[in-house]
Order: C-alpha cells, then sequence, then structure tokens
C-alpha cells in the first residue's frame, strides 16, 4: 500500500528508483524544487510503508504569454504533467493512475481547460496508459526529445502532445481525434 503526499525537498535523495526508467526524464535539482516553490499542491509523492519514495509526479498551471494570444499555437489556461513516474517494484498498482488523477481534480479545481503532457512516440506502454485515462494526442511535435531512448543511432525523437478535456471544455475544443497527422517543429510548442 501507497501513501500520498506532498513533495518536500529532502525527497529529492529519494527519487533515483524512479528516475531509473529509460523513459523518465531527469532534471537538475534545481528544476525540481522550482516546482516545489511554484506549484507545491502539484508536485505529490508516492511511499511505500518503509518512506521509500516509489512514484511522484510533476505538474502545473499555465498559459502562453498575452503575447501570442492569437497564434494557432496558443495555449490557454491549463494544466500540464511534466512528470510521472513510478519505480519499477511498484508498477501495475495503480500509483501512477492516482498520481495523474490527483492532478486533474488540481486541473478541475483551477479551472483549466485541458491537462497536457508530452510522452516519446516509442513509449508504448505510457501511450496506452493515458489513453485508457481518456487522453488523446493532440499533435505530433517532432525532434522533441534530443535523444533517442530505445534507438542510440538516432539522434532524437518525436514526442505526442496528449490531452484530456477537463470539466471547463465540455465542446472538447481543446482536443482532436486525429492528433497524429498534425505535426508540429519543437519551436511552434509555445
Amino acid at each position: 500500500m501507497a501513501n500520498f503526499r506532498r513533495f518536500r525537498p529532502d525527497d529529492l535523495n529519494k527519487l533515483s528508483k524512479c528516475n531509473l526508467d529509460p523513459f523518465t526524464e531527469t532534471y537538475e535539482l534545481g528544476f525540481y524544487l522550482q516546482y516545489y516553490a511554484k506549484w507545491p499542491s502539484l508536485f505529490q509523492v508516492a511511499e511505500d510503508q518503509h518512506g521509500n519514495i516509489i512514484g511522484y509526479i510533476m505538474g502545473k498551471l499555465e498559459s502562453s504569454p498575452e503575447i501570442y494570444q492569437f497564434s494557432e499555437h496558443y495555449l490557454p489556461w491549463h494544466a500540464h504533467i511534466t512528470a510521472v513516474t513510478v519505480a519499477p517494484e511498484a508498477r501495475r498498482l495503480g500509483i501512477g493512475k492516482l498520481l495523474t488523477e490527483q492532478l486533474e481534480v488540481a486541473a478541475d479545481a483551477n479551472d483549466a481547460w485541458f491537462v497536457d503532457l508530452f510522452v516519446r512516440v516509442s513509449n508504448h506502454k505510457a501511450i496506452t496508459f493515458y489513453k485508457n485515462m481518456g487522453y488523446s494526442v493532440f499533435r505530433v511535435v517532432k525532434d522533441y526529445y534530443g535523444e533517442h531512448s530505445t534507438d542510440p543511432t538516432l539522434s532524437s525523437e518525436d514526442a505526442y502532445d496528449m490531452r484530456k478535456p477537463m470539466k471547463r471544455d465540455a465542446k472538447r475544443q481543446h482536443v482532436r481525434d486525429d492528433g497524429e497527422k498534425h505535426e508540429v517543429d519543437p519551436s511552434d510548442v509555445w
């Protein structure tokens, strides 16, 4: 059984079990602390009965700067999942789903239009996980990741920008069913 709580700075030394997966991005310490400082309620951890971190989610609430309001790539107020990962020994227990659902509840409470995230196109398990939770591909971001996680001969990898509409988007204005057909360059994402 897992205990869910907010991230604390002393948890930084306990994330390594979760970050060993080649699909999990590992960031500099300051990046984690920035999320802790700006969006503490959207940075949650799951720990086992011994206090080991066995999963976490980092999220934020944001919109594009006002200057981009009339751009086709403008992002209205939304929640973003920056990272969600579960340690290998704790997978398939529903921890990732519970962490993601907690962030979605916070997104609705903050009147977000949708929750979005980026996932490597080669991460088939994660893509299936998100689709089962109601996310769909909004667009393909070409060469989003600077290195390829499964093929060292390739210098980059595409990402799916996946979204799930929240209550505010009852008409599903900010999601699409044919997202795999919409390709953009990384410079068009923001």
